[in-house]
């Protein structure tokens, strides 16, 4: 073997140590909260010893701050991949409610993650919620008030605020979840079921393209055809944590 070739097998182990140390990080952050978190679990869930987990990140504040920008930025850019350009304005809002509705199932860990820091941010003990607005969800809002803007200049669109679309798009999805624990208590079904959320899902996007398009029939059935596009995820029941209500 080589010495080029040498040098890159190392550099693939330590690029694989230093994601089984973020993946574990995230997993134990996620579950516990800043405070409650052990180094000690996340070095042994991460197969690694203690001194290697601070070879990589420096104390437990940085590795925190590097699990939150691993999750939040894998969000980003799947929220951003639902803004392609390729799409019509209106198209692309509703592929971002979709995708709202997506992360919310799936990225469980970022919502808990996200949860916390806001909680830290509104008790006014810093944290990193300022720095990922302006370096991640910022851009992002940016994308959305674009595509909006362009929806309305085009004819697509009714004349619309773009802030009122982005309450009305991760609005409604945050607001189900949040509420369906004490719904079920007056309506006869169960919200956490996979039927029932995809029945939620499908109407969040048929309600978009009815209420923010000029042709409504075309948003109905452009609606209709980004669904189709975009299948719900398979998961089994979802399980809100008590944590996020």
């Amino acid at each position: 073997m080589n010495s080029t070739t040498s040098n890159k097998n190392r550099h693939d182990r330590a690029d694989q140590t230093r994601k089984n140390i973020l993946q574990a990080a995230v997993r134990e952050f996620s579950t516990h909260g800043f405070s409650g978190a052990r180094t000690d679990a996340i070095a042994a869930s991460a197969k690694v010893n203690k001194a290697l987990l601070y070879y990589y990140f420096k104390s437990k504040k940085a590795l925190y701050a590097a699990a939150l920008e691993e999750v939040s930025g894998k969000v980003v850019a799947s929220a951003l991949a639902a803004l392609d350009p390729r799409h019509s304005s209106g198209e692309r809002l509703l592929r971002m409610a979709i995708n709202h509705f997506d992360r919310i199932l799936t990225q469980r860990e970022f919502q808990s993650l996200m949860q916390q820091e806001m909680v830290r941010f509104h008790r006014g003990e810093g944290g990193s919620v300022p720095l990922l607005m302006r370096t991640a969800f910022k851009p992002l809002l940016e994308k959305l008030r674009e595509a909006v803007d362009e929806g309305v200049r085009s004819g697509e669109l009714c004349e619309v605020d773009w802030l009122q679309v982005t309450y009305s798009m991760f609005g409604a999805n945050v607001f189900y979840f949040m509420s369906a624990p004490m719904l079920r208590l007056a309506l006869p079904f169960k919200p956490f079921e996979v039927e029932a959320l995809r029945s939620r899902r499908e109407a969040a996007v048929q309600f978009l393209g009815n209420a923010l398009f000029v042709d409504r029939a075309r948003g109905a059935k452009l609606a209709k055809r980004v669904l189709a596009d975009m299948p719900m995820p398979q998961i089994k029941n979802f399980k809100v944590r008590r944590k996020w209500l």
